[in-house]
């Protein structure tokens, strides 16, 4: 059964970047801090890592982040989305208006114009598609950025909630929760690394 699973790594105070988040300056200043996990060699990291990259049949992101991953400083070969994990998903991207351009041609775009729900529901299909292809259930990730996870958790989209929590506090920056629909989470796994905190929550409705 595909699942919709919404992915990010956020800081002990709750923020998913640093102050200042830009296309060149993606995570803001301090950050980087938040996925120090994600390039650790601790071999729960690794395994944590591999783990998530290989469930996903389709990946939504917000147009903000599109424009940080497919910008001159984004994805490149070693570095990137699943990089030296898994094949590479299909990518739904919600934005008001597609791009005039593409960088990192040799990924699967899709943009969607029509609302979060549209992208979820259009990642959801990719997702199903491989998961036929492929013999086993795959899940629609959401990576975020923060606005795009926290309005589809409002919103009711989200069965499952991973949540790296990294041993920072940064002060201000982008919020993964502002406020919004009250959810009932269930707690379903908790693995401390040398990085970071690692939550698993069903979401109930």
């Amino acid at each position: 059964m595909t699942r919709v699973v919404a992915d990010i790594s956020a800081s002990l105070d709750g923020f998913v970047t640093g102050p200042d988040p830009g296309p060149d300056n993606g995570l803001g200043t301090g950050g980087e801090a938040l996925h120090t996990w994600a390039f650790s060699d601790d071999p729960a990291d690794r395994r944590i890592l591999a783990e998530g990259t290989a469930r996903s049949g389709a990946v939504v992101l917000g147009r903000h982040l599109f424009d940080v991953v497919d910008g001159p400083n984004g994805w490149n070969d070693t570095s990137g989305y699943g990089a030296g994990e898994v094949g590479r998903p299909a990518f739904v991207v919600l934005t008001s208006s597609p791009p005039e351009s593409v960088r990192t041609t040799d990924l699967d775009w899709t943009f969607v114009t029509t609302g979060l729900p549209d992208a979820v529901a259009a990642a959801r299909e990719r997702a199903e598609a491989a998961s036929s292809g492929g013999g086993r259930a795959l899940d629609v990730v959401l990576m975020g950025g923060g606005a795009t996870v926290g309005s589809a958790l409002d919103a009711g989209l989200v069965d499952a909630l991973t949540l790296h929590l990294a041993p920072v506090v940064l002060g201000a920056g982008t919020p993964l929760f502002t406020g919004g629909t009250p959810r009932t989470l269930v707690q379903r796994h908790v693995i401390p690394t040398s990085t970071a905190t690692h939550l698993t929550y069903d979401v109930l409705a």
